[in-house]
């Protein structure tokens, strides 16, 4: 699972935490209907906020229903967001396209050990098709995500050709040129939930809250693997381009108040999940990758039997168990643990909402 957006599990009010939980595990389980067991690997915590902004718009387009037991909650049942919701099948289109670019750009950046490339290649494309196809049944066309991925590998093709260069030979890429195809992709998944839940007053403020969503996690990922993409010698935007730490927080804080002001304009029928993932979280997001900074973690590159096999173990463990080359080794478990996430507060006052009180 990844993404930035991570409710506090110590102190976060146990109704908002058992809502965005039935979002997330719904994702989880309409991932795994729509395209089996392995599409699950793709579950994100960013994508799920599809499913929530359609069932704050429209409550009746999100059904629900008692999940089995699941490693993953303890092996305990729990209320989820169901497979037939259009919310949740338009955020499993989503999940599965985003994921098979984040394949094809590890591919790109020489992740992929001697002769897995084309077999990864396969499975972008398998994942691709399922997206596409998931994305139809709600009619959301794909292939505008595609593009933006497309056109963000691209991008940051030229933007390290510019820098290797130094400049000489080719134009320089600005930053917000290379977070402009996550600003779009976003955009249209946020836009679409208006069409699903019938308030097509609500598109345009989706689209603008989509693309400072888009930027903001954009360049929490980068900051975040800043140092690891160095160790590597892999592409990162903020090295790439020349951009400070600062200039990236100035422009993650401006971006989180433009994303306020645009969830304001919203006709919503529940807004407080919205308002507490796209509003607090986002802000807590932005203070965890640039104030919880570390440098002690081991970078190491293991081969791709053990990072496959690592990555598996943590997915089971629910984080819980973390190899020694991640920056999380050694952490709390509420750092570690990806439904148990307490690390982005030091106090208690992390709900302030009627509901708990």
């Amino acid at each position: 699972m990844f993404g930035i957006i991570r409710p506090c599990g110590e102190h976060a009010c146990p109704s908002l935490r058992d809502a965005w939980r039935a979002h997330l595990c719904g994702l989880c389980l309409t991932l795994r209907d729509g395209q089996g067991q392995g599409a699950r690997l793709a579950t994100n915590y960013d994508t799920l906020i599809i499913s929530v902004l359609t069932e704050a718009q429209l409550p009746s387009a999100s059904p629900h229903r008692i999940a089995g037991p699941c490693a993953l909650r303890g092996f305990r049942s729990a209320d989820v967001v169901d497979a037939r919701a259009r919310g949740a099948r338009l955020a499993a289109a989503v999940s599965l396209v985003l994921a098979a670019g984040k394949i094809r750009d590890h591919v790109a950046d020489g992740d992929a050990a001697a002769g897995t490339g084309p077999a990864r290649r396969r499975l972008a494309a398998h994942w691709e098709a399922g997206g596409a196809r998931l994305g139809a049944g709600v009619g959301f066309d794909t292939a505008t995500l595609v593009s933006t991925v497309d056109r963000q590998l691209e991008l940051e093709r030229r933007a390290a050709s510019s820098s290797g260069s130094d400049g000489a030979g080719g134009q320089q890429v600005a930053l917000l040129d290379l977070t402009g195809p996550a600003e779009e992709a976003a955009a249209a998944a946020f836009a679409h939930t208006a069409v699903l839940a019938g308030r097509p007053g609500n598109a345009e403020a989706l689209a603008e809250a989509g693309r400072f969503f888009g930027r903001i996690a954009h360049l929490l990922d980068a900051v975040e693997d800043q140092e690891d993409d160095a160790a590597r010698g892999a592409f990162n935007p903020l090295t790439a381009t020349g951009t400070t730490r600062q200039e990236a927080r100035r422009l993650c804080d401006d971006a989180a108040h433009g994303l306020t002001l645009a969830l304001g304009e919203l006709e919503l029928e529940e807004r407080h999940l919205v308002d507490t993932l796209l509003g607090t979280e986002v802000r807590r997001a932005v203070e965890r990758a640039f104030g919880h900074h570390s440098t002690t973690a081991s970078y190491e590159r293991p081969g791709w039997v053990r990072k496959s096999a690592a990555g598996l173990t943590t997915f089971l463990t629910c984080g819980l168990w973390r190899p020694r080359w991640s920056k999380k080794k050694g952490r709390p478990c509420e750092d570690r643990c990806y439904l148990r996430d307490g690390s982005c507060c030091d106090c208690c006052d992390c709900c302030d909402c009627s509901c708990c009180d």
